[in-house]
């Protein structure tokens, strides 16, 4: 998790289990409640640094990535930051 979703949660890290991607976030929201839920929905999600759906699988070894907007700094944004996801 990054910045506003790491602050909600009061951490950058977890193991939420779940079969989609629908399900582990849906884990998330209920272990960190409505402040995680809130940047969450403006946030996007990424499974091994790929884009994905709330449908999506997910495996024990897989890594969700969520990814809230963040302002300031220069050039174009890249979503999975290049320092591996979270």
């Amino acid at each position: 998790m990054f910045a506003g979703a790491r602050e909600a949660a009061g951490t950058g890290r977890d193991e939420i289990p779940g079969q989609t991607v629908a399900q582990v976030l849906d884990g998330a929201v209920g272990r960190y409640g409505a402040g995680f839920a809130e940047v969450l929905s403006i946030s996007r999600v990424w499974v091994n640094g790929e884009p994905a759906a709330q449908e999506d699988p997910v495996l024990d070894s897989d890594e969700v990535a969520v990814l809230p907007p963040v302002s300031g700094g220069a050039g174009s944004a890249d979503p999975a930051g290049g320092a591996g996801a979270r």
